[in-house]
C-alpha cells in the first residue's frame, strides 16, 4: 500500500533548492561573463558559440548519467545530496580557473591549431565548469520530485526558480557592483581578465559552496525503506540488468507522451537562449555602443559588458519576483496559459532590442526575459513531475535535459557561421532570431493536452 508524502513547511520548502542560489550564482557568472572573458583571450566573435558548445555538450553526457546513478545511491549522506556535493565542490574550482586561464599558463604566446593555448585552456576551464555545474544541478530538480507531494510541487519548483533568480541576480550584478561600488577595476592589459570579473567568480565561488551546504545541512531525505512507501502502488524500485548505458536508452525510447511534447517546446525555448546569451554582449557593443566587432579591449567593450551583467541582472530579478507569484497565477488560467503567455514576453522583448537605439533603455525588454526565464524553470518541471515514475525521477530529469543541451548544440555549431556570413559580425539580428524561436515555444506550447484554461480545483487534481 502506498503512502502519501507528508506537507514540508515553508522553510523546508527553501532549504530543498537553497544550494540552486548559489550553482545559478555560478552559471550567471558564466553566461555574463565567458563571451567576455574569451574574446580577451583572442576568441573572434564567429568562433564564441564553438566555445560555448562545451556547455551542451557536457550537459547532453553529464545529466542523464548523473540522474540514473541518482536514483539508485542511498548512502549516509542521502541519495541526491553526494552528487550535488560533488558538483559544488568541482564548480568552486572551476570558477577560480576560467578567469585565471592566462595565468595557468603565465601568459604564453604559443599556438594550437591557429590558436593561442590560453584561449584552449579557457575553454577547458568552461567545459569543466559547465560539467560540475550539470553534476550539482540536475539532483536539486529530482530531490524537489522526490520530497514533495504532488500539490506542493508547483509551489517547490516556483521557489526553487526565486532561489534560482536571486543568485542570478547577484552573479550577473557583482563585475559591476565590484567596479561601481568598490573602485575595482574593469580594464586590464590587453589578453588579461578585468580584476572587477575575476574577483566575482572568487565571490561567486564561495557563495555557490556555501549554499549547497546549506542545503545539505538542512534537509534529511527519505531514507530507502520509507521512499518506497511513498510509490505508486504498482512502484517498485527495481533491480534492473544490463548496463546503465542500455537502461537510459531503454527510458529514453519509452518516455511519457508529456515529455516527447514538452521536448518540443524546451527545444525552441533553450535554441533561443543559448543565443541571448552567447551574442547580448557583442550585440549591445556593436549595435547601441557602435564598436567594431573586434574592439575587445577598450573601456566602451568593458562598460558594454558590464551593462549586459546588469541587464540579465534585471531579467533575472523579474524572475525570481515572477516565480512566487507564478503558481497563483497558473491557479486562475492555467499551467498551459503562463507558459504560451510568458514564452511570447520574452520573443517580444528579444525582437525590440534592435529598435531600441539608446541601451539605457534596454532594461525594458529584460522584462519580457524574465517572465520567460521563470516560467521556462519552473512549467515545463510542473507539467512533467506528475507524469513520470517517482523512482525514475532522477534519469527521467537527465534525460529531459536532452531538449535543453540539443538545441543548444545545433546553434553552436551554425550561429557564429550565421553571424559571420549573414550578419557580418554583428549579432543583433541573431538575438531577433533567438526572439523567433520563444515566440515558436510558446505555440508549441498550445499543443500539450492540457486545457487553456481550467478552474483551480481541476488543475490541483491533474
Amino acid at each position: 500500500m502506498s503512502l502519501k508524502k507528508p506537507q514540508l513547511s515553508t522553510s523546508q520548502i527553501w532549504y530543498l533548492s537553497f544550494g540552486f542560489l548559489g550553482i545559478q550564482g555560478g552559471f550567471a557568472l558564466q553566461n555574463g561573463n565567458a563571451s567576455r572573458i574569451l574574446q580577451i583571450f583572442g576568441a573572434d566573435i564567429h568562433q564564441l558559440s564553438w566555445f560555448w558548445l562545451v556547455a551542451p555538450f557536457t550537459g547532453l553526457i553529464v545529466q542523464p548519467i548523473i540522474g540514473h546513478f541518482s536514483d539508485k545511491t542511498w548512502n549516509a549522506l542521502g541519495r541526491r545530496k553526494p552528487f550535488f556535493l560533488l558538483g559544488a565542490v568541482l564548480a568552486f574550482i572551476g570558477l577560480i580557473l576560467l578567469p585565471n586561464s592566462n595565468s595557468v599558463l603565465s601568459n604564453s604566446s604559443s599556438t594550437f591549431l591557429g590558436m593561442s593555448l590560453v584561449l584552449w585552456f579557457g575553454g577547458l576551464f568552461l567545459a569543466f565548469m559547465d560539467a560540475s555545474f550539470n553534476i550539482a544541478m540536475e539532483p536539486f530538480r529530482a530531490l524537489v520530485g522526490d520530497m514533495l507531494p504532488k500539490n506542493q510541487s508547483t509551489a517547490g519548483f516556483g521557489v526553487q526558480t526565486g532561489l534560482i533568480g536571486i543568485g542570478a541576480v547577484i552573479g550577473s550584478w557583482l563585475p559591476w557592483f565590484l567596479h561601481n561600488k568598490m573602485g575595482i577595476p574593469n580594464t586590464a592589459a590587453e589578453g588579461v581578465v578585468p580584476p572587477n570579473v575575476v574577483y566575482s567568480f572568487y565571490i561567486g565561488a564561495v557563495i555557490l559552496l556555501g549554499t549547497v551546504l546549506i542545503t545539505i545541512f538542512k534537509t534529511k531525505e527519505y531514507p530507502p525503506e520509507q521512499f518506497i512507501q511513498y510509490q505508486n502502488e504498482d512502484s517498485q524500485i527495481p533491480s534492473e540488468n544490463g548496463s546503465s548505458k542500455s537502461s537510459i536508452i531503454k527510458d529514453f525510447l519509452s518516455m511519457p507522451e508529456r515529455m516527447k511534447g514538452l521536448g518540443l517546446v524546451q527545444f525552441f525555448s533553450w535554441f533561443g537562449l543559448f543565443t541571448m546569451w552567447v551574442y547580448t554582449t557583442s550585440a549591445i557593443a556593436t549595435h547601441h555602443y557602435h564598436l567594431s566587432p573586434d574592439d575587445h579591449s577598450s573601456y566602451s567593450f568593458g562598460r558594454a559588458g558590464d551593462w549586459v551583467g546588469i541587464l540579465f541582472g534585471i531579467y533575472n530579478a523579474v524572475s525570481a519576483v515572477y516565480a512566487f507569484l507564478i503558481h497563483k497565477f497558473a491557479a486562475k488560467t492555467s499551467r498551459k496559459f503562463v507558459h504560451v503567455f510568458s514564452l511570447t514576453a520574452g520573443g517580444i522583448g528579444l525582437l525590440s532590442m534592435y529598435f531600441i537605439s539608446n541601451p539605457d533603455l534596454l532594461w525594458i525588454p529584460m522584462i519580457g526575459v524574465g517572465l520567460a526565464w521563470g516560467s521556462i524553470l519552473s512549467i515545463p518541471y510542473t507539467l512533467l513531475v506528475d507524469k513520470i515514475p517517482t523512482q525514475k525521477m532522477g534519469v527521467y530529469m537527465g534525460i529531459f535535459n536532452f531538449f535543453i543541451v540539443i538545441p543548444q548544440i545545433i546553434n553552436g555549431l551554425i550561429g557564429g557561421i550565421i553571424v559571420r556570413d549573414f550578419c557580418g559580425n554583428y549579432p543583433i539580428k541573431y538575438v531577433m532570431v533567438g526572439g523567433v524561436f520563444f515566440i515558436l515555444a510558446a505555440l508549441f506550447t498550445l499543443r500539450i493536452k492540457e486545457p487553456l484554461f481550467n478552474e483551480k480545483k481541476k488543475l490541483e487534481s491533474q
